[in-house]
């Protein structure tokens, strides 16, 4: 039996689920959030530290700040507290109230802003505050997951060459796009293969990253007010964007057959399975999707009938497959917007 003494040692990394049971699609989904952070957020977390560390940035008495939604907030709070470090996790309205909670059960701060930037929305409110703070108080340290390139050195190392070593014979790979830390550590490692796999992000209609208009979103993970500066969209092949009504459709599927999932891997699967059936009748693909985080901490929102009939309406049901039960593809993006599928094909 290992023993272990830091908190990330309890970690599954190696797990796939056959989604076709459910879906009836040949699709693999890699599950992330079986760690006691509960997501995909504590590989790049765990990695920004450990660099942090090694170049004097991090010393005793620092407090590590950060601006999250709730999932990256989560995974630093519970390294400050194995290393000795403050946290402070700047977040919005859209954070789960369960995930403020288990920041603050760490011993981590939560601030919540309330107010969006004209321009950039909750997530430009959110880093400005980070810069004020920062230039106030030297005490804190910011390790700026939107601009550090050990977020995606922590899946160019880790999370690409597990998915490749379990499936040699890859085709398709579907990242969701957040900070876009995991889909460009993905990309850039597959990209160095001899053998060709397609990358394909999935982002949540609302979200600017690949062009699209800045719109609500309900959800937090997937999905930027600000284009995220890790982007490099040469690096993607195609692109689909999922309505936030298909991420719950999909995550309430899931569950029904016992997987509880959270919303960001609820928009992930929802745009494989768009992706997927816009593909030709009778082609083989070898086709994995990236499972960022579980659904516990989803209960009072994607799981609640009352927060989903408030928000979206009657939940929906079906006969036969989800991918036939999916939303009207919404309207193209902007004229200039490269790889950008919003419908099936």
């Amino acid at each position: 039996m290992p023993v272990i003494s830091d908190p990330h040692e309890i970690n599954v990394d190696d797990l796939f689920v056959d989604l076709a049971p459910t879906f009836d699609v040949p699709l693999y989904l890699k599950c992330e959030g079986l760690n006691l952070a509960g997501s995909v957020k504590l590989k790049a977390a765990l990695e920004m530290v450990r660099a942090a560390e090694r170049g004097g940035l991090l010393t005793p008495g620092a407090i590590l700040v950060e601006s999250s939604s709730g999932n990256l907030g989560i995974a630093l709070s519970m390294i400050a507290a194995s290393r000795g470090y403050g946290f402070l996790c700047v977040t919005d309205s859209r954070c789960n109230p369960a995930s403020r909670r288990l920041m603050e059960s760490f011993g981590a701060q939560v601030h919540v802003v309330t107010r969006p930037d004209k321009e950039r929305g909750l997530l430009g409110a959110r880093i400005d505050y980070v810069s004020r703070l920062c230039a106030y108080d030297s005490r804190y340290v910011w390790l700026n997951q939107y601009t550090n390139a050990n977020n995606w050195l922590a899946h160019y190392r880790g999370t690409g060459p597990a998915i490749a070593a379990q499936f040699p014979e890859l085709d398709v790979l579907f990242v969701g796009a957040g900070t876009t830390g995991t889909l460009m550590g993905c990309a850039r490692y597959f990209r160095e293969r001899e053998r060709p796999v397609t990358v394909v992000a999935v982002d949540s209609i609302g979200s600017v990253t690949f062009g699209g208009p800045a719109l609500p979103r309900m959800i937090p993970g997937l999905g930027a007010g600000v284009r995220p500066q890790l982007l490099d969209s040469g690096l993607v092949d195609d692109v689909v964007m999922v309505p936030e009504r298909d991420t719950i459709d999909t995550c309430h599927a899931m569950a029904r057959r016992g997987f509880l999932f959270g919303g960001s891997t609820g928009t992930v699967v929802s745009g494989a399975l768009r992706w997927l059936a816009g593909r030709p009748p009778g082609e083989r693909l070898t086709a994995v999707a990236i499972a960022p985080d579980m659904g516990d901490r989803y209960l009072d929102s994607v799981y609640d009938p009352d927060w989903v009939h408030r928000n979206f309406g009657t939940p929906r049901t079906w006969d036969g497959p989800l991918s036939t039960a999916l939303s009207p593809a919404p309207a193209p993006p902007p004229a200039g917007v490269a790889r950008l599928t919003t419908s099936p094909g």
